[in-house]
């Protein structure tokens, strides 16, 4: 029998309030549950939208680590896998670390991964206020299945996505923070079900709502099918992931055997 496992996706509109993002983290976390799924996906920015006021090193040291400890205790008291996007001070006062954190049922972090390619594109500057990461993502164990991590605008580098199909992902989970735009919404799309159709595996992106985030939260199947989404509004998207489906769209369409390593590398 193959292994199952039901994901909820949180599309939320975050406030640059840790304590109130966390309460509503609680709320979906807890309807997540009830509705059956193993793992809940908040966005990237989830522990507090930076403002003109706030930026995101101001957020991480006035919350001085009450929401990551918010989101081990409602790990262990929903019994989900949480996955979440947090601020996480660096060594430059100025600047920290995007990154997201997976917290276990018995309220552990169990995998972490910092951005690696920050938005400096389009009138942004995430530099700014964001140090990029200097380690690859990485593919935890979560329900019987592998799954890895990316952020937002990683979506661009099918390298990245390429690491991880070699290190054996069968769910990527994209937790993001992708801005509304022209074509936008269109890329944001076409990228995550290419990056599904060329690994063949589950691409899954929790995006935010409100201001100028553009939502439309979905999942993917490794043939590029669509398994559940959402519009511009706040959402719980659930949907069902599958690795006997994973299996046979890879035996059908065995795309990562044909890879020509001998020329082209991994």
């Amino acid at each position: 029998m193959g292994i199952r496992v039901s994901i909820a996706l949180a599309q939320v509109e975050s406030t640059p309030d840790p304590a109130a993002n966390l309460a509503r983290a609680q709320v979906l976390a807890r309807q997540a549950a009830e509705m059956g799924s193993a793992l809940v996906v908040f966005p990237e920015m989830f522990m507090g939208r930076p403002t003109e006021e706030r930026s995101p090193a101001w957020i991480a040291a006035a919350d001085g680590g009450k929401f990551v400890q918010g989101l081990k205790s409602l790990a262990a008291e929903t019994g989900l896998f949480v996955v979440a996007g947090c601020w996480e001070p660096g060594p430059d006062q100025r600047r920290v670390y995007n990154t997201a954190h997976i917290f276990s049922p018995e309220g552990e972090i169990v995998a972490s991964y910092r951005k690696l390619h920050l938005f400096d594109a389009l009138n942004v500057r995430e530099s700014d206020s964001m140090i990029p990461g200097d380690a690859p993502p990485p593919v935890a164990d979560i329900a019987g299945m592998r799954v890895g991590l990316a952020i937002c605008y990683d979506l661009r580098f099918p390298e990245l996505f390429r690491h991880l199909a070699g290190r054996g992902a069968q769910l990527v989970l994209v937790p993001s923070a992708w801005y509304q735009g022209p074509m936008k919404e269109v890329h944001w799309l076409t990228l995550l079900r290419a990056r599904a159709i060329e690994n063949t595996f589950f691409v899954a992106g929790c995006n935010l709502v409100g201001g100028a985030f553009c939502g439309c939260s979905t999942v993917f199947d490794p043939f590029g099918v669509s398994l559940a989404g959402s519009g511009e509004a706040p959402a719980l998207v659930q949907a069902s992931v599958d690795i006997q489906r994973l299996e046979a769209v890879r035996e059908k369409l065995p795309s990562l055997r044909h890879r020509r390593l001998d020329l082209l590398g991994a």
